[in-house]
């Protein structure tokens, strides 16, 4: 390992007052002993890694097809390469709990919530059966795998959301016989669409909150009594415009933040937020930008369609008498081509109006918006993100809100090619000027905490980051 970068480290460390919590490392599966965990859940280890798998990562089977059936199934480049494996080191630390927590303090972190890799695929198995015990399997991997060492780190278990049953019966196992804290959930589920006029098979993607097939209401409650603050992981490539089938790359740029904001606008006007005011959720690995603008986004929205402001826009406002006035003096060329006396047709632009699409959030204010959205979703933002200081501009963005940007390390990946300079990465926001000591704390130690002890105050007890926690949340008690 090379002392100048440990030394780094260890000169960031000594200007910090605080510790550093990673809300987004990833842990490399052991396959030869996940096989015996799949066994145990009556699976064969290598169906399930053949497995037919939803849209989301790529065509599955895309590497046995040839270069004319990829063509004509335009089937989606999926991921290639994906672990840093030229540096042995570290795909070890990321696949052994043991060497990673002897490096930890190396890295400079303190503790570290852990998901899997293989794992963020197994919530899109097709086959439910196939699905619910794959999902079982890797959460008794991870639980037994990072037990010794829930002092320093703990794994998020892995929650299939077909239906709202299937979510609880999985996260109740998690927590209840496994004794799991964190959990890892995607932001959509791919369903059919049979068209009854006989037409080709379609699928869509039910976003868990608004226009769902599912009420999954008691899945958001069993998460905030069970002490549950959900994190969606999901991946959206091979959907939408997201299908090259040649180059990874263009399908993977924005495809976290992609599902994550589809995620997170079903929840708000799905009115789940509104619902549940004290409900987390974190959205990981897209970093914090699109967050900052889906925040100033739904301000401007509601203060121009809200549903008093609406009016506005209704067709039968028009003057007719005015506007032909006006066309008469202006139109031109235009009026002798025989401009139409009624400029907007008769049921163009959806007249069966007006709507609300702010009614399931009884909103009054800007003030309104700005509470069903910020206290309610956290954004993982990696080391090496230039935008994360976007999240903590309050001058520019709206009502002088902060956004939640959480420190994301994610360890064990091929966008960090060396774990021992994430925490250097991270720390030139503060050498760049972007952020001040006291927002870096809140990115890489207080909005973490924030995300899990507003559900469980317990999550960090027995933690190396117990006594921090404490006193901070005791410093932010109203005297």
């Amino acid at each position: 390992m090379s002392t100048d970068r440990t030394t780094a480290t260890e000169r960031i460390r000594a200007e910090l007052d605080h510790p550093v919590i990673d809300a987004d490392g990833h842990y490399l599966e052991y396959q030869p002993a996940l096989a015996g965990y799949f066994q145990d859940e009556g699976l064969d280890a290598e169906a399930v890694l053949a497995g037919d798998v939803a849209t989301g990562i790529g065509t599955w089977g895309y590497v046995d097809l040839s270069e004319e059936e990829r063509c004509q199934r335009r089937a989606t480049r999926t991921p290639w390469w994906a672990a840093p494996s030229a540096n042995t080191l570290d795909v070890a630390t990321a696949t052994f709990p043991a060497l990673l927590n002897e490096r930890l303090d190396e890295i400079g972190i303190d503790f570290a919530i852990m998901y899997g890799s293989a794992a963020l695929v197994y919530p899109l198995i097709v086959d439910d059966e196939t699905r619910i015990h794959a999902c079982r399997a890797i959460n008794r991997y991870a639980s037994n795998a990072f037990a010794e060492y829930s002092d320093r780190m703990t794994p998020a278990a892995v929650i299939p959301m077909h239906t709202p049953q299937e979510a609880i019966e999985a996260l109740e196992f998690a927590v209840g016989d496994l004794g799991m804290k964190a959990a890892m959930i995607s932001g959509f589920v791919e369903r059919p669409i049979e068209d009854p006029s006989g037409g080709a098979y379609n699928v869509w993607w039910d976003t868990l909150g608004l226009d769902s097939a599912y009420d999954y209401d008691p899945f958001w409650r069993r998460c905030l009594e069970l002490g549950i603050s959900p994190a969606c992981h999901s991946s959206t490539m091979g959907i939408g415009l997201r299908r090259s089938t040649s180059t990874y790359m263009y399908n993977h740029i924005g495809h976290f933040a992609a599902a994550s904001e589809a995620f997170a606008k079903s929840l708000f006007f799905g009115g789940v937020t509104q619902r549940f005011p004290e409900l987390r959720i974190g959205l990981l690995e897209g970093g914090v930008h699109w967050g900052v603008g889906l925040f100033a986004d739904l301000i401007s929205r509601w203060e121009k369609r809200n549903v008093e402001a609406i009016s506005t826009y209704d067709p039968a406002r028009l003057d007719v008498a005015l506007f032909e006035e006006l066309a008469a003096k202006y139109g031109g060329a235009l009026r002798e081509r025989g401009l139409a006396s009624a400029p907007l047709r008769p049921g163009s632009w959806a007249s069966d109006g007006p709507h609300d699409d702010f009614a399931a959030l009884e909103l009054t204010s800007p003030e309104d918006v700005r509470d069903r959205f910020v206290p309610n979703f956290f954004f993982g933002c990696e080391a090496d993100d230039p935008m994360i200081a976007s999240a903590f501009d309050r001058n520019r963005i709206p009502l002088g809100a902060s956004i939640s940007a959480m420190f994301s390390s994610d360890i064990g990946h091929w966008d960090v090619p060396d774990m021992t300079e994430v925490l250097g990465e991270a720390y030139e926001n503060v050498e760049k000027g972007w952020l001040d000591l006291a927002q870096f704390r809140d990115f890489v130690f207080g909005n973490v905490l924030r995300f899990y002890t507003d559900t469980n105050p317990d999550f960090f007890r027995g933690t190396a980051v117990e006594q921090a926690v404490a006193d901070s949340l005791e410093s932010k008690r109203p005297t």
